[in-house]
């Protein structure tokens, strides 16, 4: 049976299940490439602002207007602008911007648990709808084997529209657990580097050099 067929043979439902298809589509393609970015970049920006920032400030702040694109740059970017405040106040704002990041890790999630939840509750409503056009098509005064068939064949061809529902949630499913995955590690690693960043922040709050007091340690 090729697709066209399986699609007219689902019923109606199969309209809003393609709508609900290549809005997935898309949106996943969309958090592919947004992630993707940050896999790739996000490690070596922050290891080299975290090497300019107690030297070079202006050098540091240069390095994240250059990757504002990246949500960690623009948390970082945020608590250097009140670098002058104390370290209370300096953690308070690093908190603040990373509280006001979160909703662009976690984009579309609330899209993709309707398309989750939906697209079976359509599929299951299409076979319903086919089932009863099915034995509404039965001539009780004529249950032969032509009869019989179309019975059968209705019912088959109903089947169809939650084998789509199901595989259009499935679908989503996977990706959305992949986008779960990368968001807990993201929060994980913003916490250890604003860690990292408070702690040179007070460095330079106190003046002196992280650096140099490990050398005078050891000695």
């Amino acid at each position: 049976m090729l697709i066209s067929e399986l699609f007219l043979a689902g019923g109606i439902v199969m309209f809003p299940l393609l709508g609900f298809s290549i809005v997935a589509i898309a949106l996943i393609v969309e958090r592919l490439v947004f992630w993707l970015r940050i896999n790739r970049r996000q490690k070596r920006v922050v290891r080299n602002v975290l090497g300019l920032y107690p030297h070079d400030f202006d050098a540091a702040l240069l390095q994240l207007k250059q990757n504002a694109d990246l949500p960690i740059a623009r948390i970082f970017l945020e608590a250097l602008e009140v670098d002058h405040f104390p370290p209370q106040a300096f953690r308070l704002t690093l908190e603040g911007a990373t509280q006001a990041e979160l909703p662009m890790l976690r984009r579309f999630g609330s899209v993709f648990d309707m398309i989750i939840t939906a697209s079976p509750l359509l599929g299951l409503l299409g076979t319903v709808l086919g089932l009863i056009r099915s034995f509404a098509s039965l001539n009780l005064g004529n249950v032969g084997n032509e009869s019989a068939l179309q019975v059968t064949g209705g019912i088959s061809e109903a089947l169809v529209s939650t084998a789509a529902g199901l595989v259009v949630a499935v679908f989503t499913l996977f990706f959305v657990s992949l986008f779960r995955g990368f968001y807990r590690r993201q929060i994980a690693a913003i916490q250890e580097y604003g860690s990292q960043l408070e702690v040179l922040h007070l460095s330079r709050h106190e003046g002196f050099s992280p650096v140099s007091q490990v050398m005078s340690q050891a000695l």
